[in-house]
Protein backbone atom coordinates (compact mmCIF):
# COMPACT_ATOMS: atom_id res chain seq x y z
CA UNK A 1 0.00 0.00 0.00
CA UNK A 2 1.15 3.71 -0.54
CA UNK A 3 0.89 6.27 1.47
CA UNK A 4 0.33 9.09 -0.94
CA UNK A 5 -2.21 8.38 -4.67
CA UNK A 6 -1.53 10.23 -7.87
CA UNK A 7 -4.76 11.79 -9.25
CA UNK A 8 -6.78 10.02 -11.76
CA UNK A 9 -10.17 9.83 -12.99
CA UNK A 10 -13.13 8.35 -11.39
CA UNK A 11 -13.27 5.81 -13.92
CA UNK A 12 -9.75 4.29 -13.88
CA UNK A 13 -8.78 0.88 -12.86
CA UNK A 14 -10.68 -2.08 -12.84
CA UNK A 15 -14.24 -3.03 -12.23
CA UNK A 16 -14.54 -4.48 -8.37
CA UNK A 17 -16.43 -8.15 -9.72
CA UNK A 18 -19.02 -8.21 -6.63
CA UNK A 19 -20.74 -4.98 -8.41
CA UNK A 20 -20.64 -6.42 -11.84
CA UNK A 21 -24.49 -7.27 -12.08
CA UNK A 22 -27.06 -4.74 -11.97
CA UNK A 23 -30.28 -5.38 -9.60
CA UNK A 24 -33.15 -6.21 -11.09
CA UNK A 25 -35.22 -5.79 -8.58
CA UNK A 26 -36.05 -3.27 -5.66
CA UNK A 27 -34.23 -5.44 -3.38
CA UNK A 28 -31.63 -6.40 -5.51
CA UNK A 29 -30.97 -3.13 -6.71
CA UNK A 30 -30.48 -1.74 -2.87
CA UNK A 31 -27.93 -4.71 -2.79
CA UNK A 32 -26.11 -3.28 -5.98
CA UNK A 33 -26.13 0.04 -4.31
CA UNK A 34 -24.80 -1.22 -0.75
CA UNK A 35 -21.56 -2.96 -3.08
CA UNK A 36 -21.17 -0.20 -5.21
CA UNK A 37 -21.22 2.57 -1.84
CA UNK A 38 -18.78 -0.27 -0.03
CA UNK A 39 -16.21 -0.15 -3.38
CA UNK A 40 -16.68 3.77 -4.08
CA UNK A 41 -15.60 3.91 -0.57
CA UNK A 42 -12.81 2.36 -0.39
CA UNK A 43 -11.22 3.44 -3.73
CA UNK A 44 -11.85 7.42 -2.54
CA UNK A 45 -10.58 7.13 1.00
CA UNK A 46 -7.29 4.98 -0.20
CA UNK A 47 -7.31 6.87 -3.52
CA UNK A 48 -7.73 4.81 -6.02
CA UNK A 49 -10.05 8.00 -7.05
CA UNK A 50 -8.21 10.63 -6.32
CA UNK A 51 -9.04 13.58 -3.99
CA UNK A 52 -10.22 16.30 -6.45
CA UNK A 53 -11.77 13.93 -8.93
CA UNK A 54 -14.55 14.57 -11.23
CA UNK A 55 -17.31 12.30 -10.93
CA UNK A 56 -19.02 11.48 -14.02
CA UNK A 57 -22.54 9.41 -13.50
CA UNK A 58 -22.69 7.91 -17.08
CA UNK A 59 -18.54 6.30 -17.03
CA UNK A 60 -19.19 4.72 -13.52
CA UNK A 61 -22.60 3.23 -14.69
CA UNK A 62 -21.08 1.83 -17.53
CA UNK A 63 -17.67 0.86 -15.43
CA UNK A 64 -19.79 -1.08 -13.06
CA UNK A 65 -22.46 -2.15 -15.51
CA UNK A 66 -25.53 -0.10 -12.57
CA UNK A 67 -28.51 1.17 -12.90
CA UNK A 68 -28.25 4.98 -12.35
CA UNK A 69 -30.78 4.53 -9.47
CA UNK A 70 -28.15 2.15 -7.66
CA UNK A 71 -25.15 4.38 -8.58
CA UNK A 72 -27.15 7.80 -7.53
CA UNK A 73 -27.93 6.27 -4.10
CA UNK A 74 -24.35 5.23 -3.91
CA UNK A 75 -23.53 8.79 -4.11
CA UNK A 76 -25.92 10.45 -1.88
CA UNK A 77 -24.03 7.99 0.66
CA UNK A 78 -20.94 9.21 0.23
CA UNK A 79 -22.09 12.87 0.23
CA UNK A 80 -23.36 12.16 3.39
CA UNK A 81 -19.91 11.30 4.68
CA UNK A 82 -18.26 14.30 3.07
CA UNK A 83 -16.22 11.81 0.71
CA UNK A 84 -17.64 13.73 -2.29
CA UNK A 85 -19.37 17.32 -2.74
CA UNK A 86 -21.25 18.72 -5.70
CA UNK A 87 -20.66 22.27 -6.82
CA UNK A 88 -22.82 24.23 -9.11
CA UNK A 89 -22.15 24.15 -12.69
CA UNK A 90 -19.01 21.83 -11.65
CA UNK A 91 -20.96 18.47 -10.71
CA UNK A 92 -19.77 15.95 -8.07
CA UNK A 93 -16.54 15.69 -7.21
CA UNK A 94 -14.08 13.64 -4.63
CA UNK A 95 -13.28 16.09 -1.89
CA UNK A 96 -10.18 17.92 -2.23
CA UNK A 97 -7.35 17.04 0.83
CA UNK A 98 -6.63 20.65 1.87
CA UNK A 99 -4.99 22.14 5.04
CA UNK A 100 -7.76 24.19 5.78
CA UNK A 101 -9.69 20.70 6.07
CA UNK A 102 -7.02 19.26 7.70
CA UNK A 103 -6.95 21.88 10.54
CA UNK A 104 -10.51 21.88 10.71
CA UNK A 105 -11.12 17.64 10.86
CA UNK A 106 -7.80 17.61 13.29
CA UNK A 107 -9.45 20.19 15.61
CA UNK A 108 -12.32 18.47 16.00
CA UNK A 109 -10.68 15.03 16.16
CA UNK A 110 -8.45 16.54 19.50
CA UNK A 111 -11.12 17.39 20.99
CA UNK A 112 -13.81 14.66 20.59
CA UNK A 113 -10.70 12.00 20.88
CA UNK A 114 -9.27 13.11 23.76
CA UNK A 115 -12.77 12.73 25.44
CA UNK A 116 -13.31 9.56 24.12
CA UNK A 117 -10.62 8.28 25.82
CA UNK A 118 -11.29 10.02 29.28
CA UNK A 119 -14.61 8.13 28.73
CA UNK A 120 -12.96 4.50 27.97
CA UNK A 121 -11.18 4.97 30.91
CA UNK A 122 -13.98 5.13 33.14
CA UNK A 123 -16.39 2.92 30.96
CA UNK A 124 -14.12 0.21 28.87
CA UNK A 125 -14.69 -3.24 29.84
CA UNK A 126 -11.91 -6.06 30.58
CA UNK A 127 -12.96 -7.25 27.00
CA UNK A 128 -12.52 -3.99 25.84
CA UNK A 129 -8.79 -3.73 27.08
CA UNK A 130 -8.34 -7.49 25.64
CA UNK A 131 -9.34 -6.19 22.38
CA UNK A 132 -6.94 -3.50 22.13
CA UNK A 133 -4.14 -5.33 23.61
CA UNK A 134 -4.67 -7.89 20.77
CA UNK A 135 -5.26 -5.34 18.78
CA UNK A 136 -1.72 -3.72 18.64
CA UNK A 137 -0.09 -7.14 18.57
CA UNK A 138 -1.62 -7.70 15.32
CA UNK A 139 -0.26 -4.20 14.58
CA UNK A 140 3.14 -4.99 15.53
CA UNK A 141 3.48 -7.53 13.56
CA UNK A 142 3.40 -5.69 10.48
CA UNK A 143 6.52 -5.41 8.12
CA UNK A 144 6.43 -1.80 7.15
CA UNK A 145 5.90 -0.69 11.11
CA UNK A 146 9.42 -3.19 12.17
CA UNK A 147 11.07 -1.25 9.28
CA UNK A 148 9.84 2.15 10.83
CA UNK A 149 8.28 3.46 7.40
CA UNK A 150 4.98 3.27 7.97
CA UNK A 151 2.16 1.84 10.04
CA UNK A 152 -0.99 0.99 8.35
CA UNK A 153 -3.97 0.26 10.03
CA UNK A 154 -7.28 -1.45 8.57
CA UNK A 155 -10.47 -0.18 8.84
CA UNK A 156 -13.17 -0.99 11.51
CA UNK A 157 -12.07 -2.55 14.79
CA UNK A 158 -9.05 -3.02 13.71
CA UNK A 159 -8.10 0.45 13.43
CA UNK A 160 -6.04 2.08 17.06
CA UNK A 161 -8.78 5.28 17.00
CA UNK A 162 -12.74 3.31 15.87
CA UNK A 163 -11.46 0.67 18.85
CA UNK A 164 -10.78 3.61 21.23
CA UNK A 165 -14.36 5.58 20.38
CA UNK A 166 -15.99 2.06 21.03
CA UNK A 167 -14.43 1.37 24.28
CA UNK A 168 -15.89 4.85 25.40
CA UNK A 169 -19.46 2.93 25.36
CA UNK A 170 -21.03 6.78 24.60
CA UNK A 171 -23.31 6.32 21.54
CA UNK A 172 -23.15 10.50 20.21
CA UNK A 173 -19.68 10.10 20.14
CA UNK A 174 -19.41 6.37 18.33
CA UNK A 175 -21.95 8.24 15.76
CA UNK A 176 -19.98 10.98 15.26
CA UNK A 177 -16.56 9.53 15.26
CA UNK A 178 -17.33 6.40 13.97
CA UNK A 179 -19.97 6.80 11.27
CA UNK A 180 -20.35 10.76 10.14
CA UNK A 181 -16.56 11.68 10.57
CA UNK A 182 -14.56 8.51 10.32
CA UNK A 183 -14.34 7.93 6.78
CA UNK A 184 -13.27 11.67 6.14
CA UNK A 185 -10.30 11.53 8.62
CA UNK A 186 -9.62 8.21 7.49
CA UNK A 187 -9.10 9.67 4.28
CA UNK A 188 -6.19 11.80 5.49
CA UNK A 189 -5.03 9.78 7.67
CA UNK A 190 -4.57 6.69 5.29
CA UNK A 191 -3.43 9.37 1.90
CA UNK A 192 -1.29 11.27 4.27
CA UNK A 193 -0.10 9.64 7.95
CA UNK A 194 0.46 6.03 7.87
CA UNK A 195 3.50 6.04 5.29
CA UNK A 196 5.50 8.11 7.69
CA UNK A 197 9.06 8.25 10.01
CA UNK A 198 6.43 8.53 12.47
CA UNK A 199 5.93 5.12 12.57
CA UNK A 200 7.57 3.58 15.75
CA UNK A 201 6.41 6.75 17.82
CA UNK A 202 2.75 6.29 16.66
CA UNK A 203 2.74 2.77 17.83
CA UNK A 204 4.24 3.44 21.24
CA UNK A 205 1.94 6.31 22.11
CA UNK A 206 -0.57 3.97 20.68
CA UNK A 207 0.63 1.78 23.51
CA UNK A 208 1.09 4.14 26.40
CA UNK A 209 -2.61 5.74 25.69
CA UNK A 210 -3.78 2.08 26.53
CA UNK A 211 -1.79 2.00 29.12
CA UNK A 212 -3.51 4.50 30.86
CA UNK A 213 -6.92 3.53 29.65
CA UNK A 214 -6.24 0.31 31.59
CA UNK A 215 -5.03 2.28 34.27
CA UNK A 216 -8.35 4.16 34.91
CA UNK A 217 -6.42 7.62 34.56
CA UNK A 218 -8.89 9.53 32.30
CA UNK A 219 -7.22 12.88 32.64
CA UNK A 220 -3.85 11.13 31.57
CA UNK A 221 -5.42 9.08 28.54
CA UNK A 222 -6.64 12.15 27.41
CA UNK A 223 -3.76 13.84 27.40
CA UNK A 224 -1.82 11.58 25.49
CA UNK A 225 -4.56 11.35 23.12
CA UNK A 226 -4.66 14.97 22.22
CA UNK A 227 -0.47 15.33 22.06
CA UNK A 228 -1.03 12.48 19.49
CA UNK A 229 -3.62 13.73 17.36
CA UNK A 230 -1.30 17.29 17.50
CA UNK A 231 1.52 15.09 15.99
CA UNK A 232 -0.14 13.43 13.57
CA UNK A 233 -1.52 16.27 12.35
CA UNK A 234 1.88 18.32 12.14
CA UNK A 235 3.19 15.20 10.42
CA UNK A 236 -0.08 15.72 7.19
CA UNK A 237 0.70 19.52 7.65
CA UNK A 238 4.43 18.83 6.55
CA UNK A 239 3.34 16.43 3.66
CA UNK A 240 0.83 18.55 2.05
CA UNK A 241 2.90 22.00 2.53
CA UNK A 242 5.70 19.80 0.39
CA UNK A 243 3.00 19.13 -2.20
CA UNK A 244 1.96 22.57 -2.69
Amino acid sequence: MEGQATKTSAVDGKADAAVAEPGTSSRGSQSLADRLFLTLRSEIVEGRIAAGSKISEPELARRFDASRGSLREALMRLESLSLIERRVNVGARVVDLTERGLLEIYDVREALEGMACRLAAQNRSEEDLVELRQMLERHEQQEELQKGTAYFQPEGDFDFHFRIVQAAHNDLLIDTLCNKLYYRVRMYRYQLGMASPRAHRAFREHSHIIEAIEAGDGELAEILMRRHIRASRSNIENKLSKQN
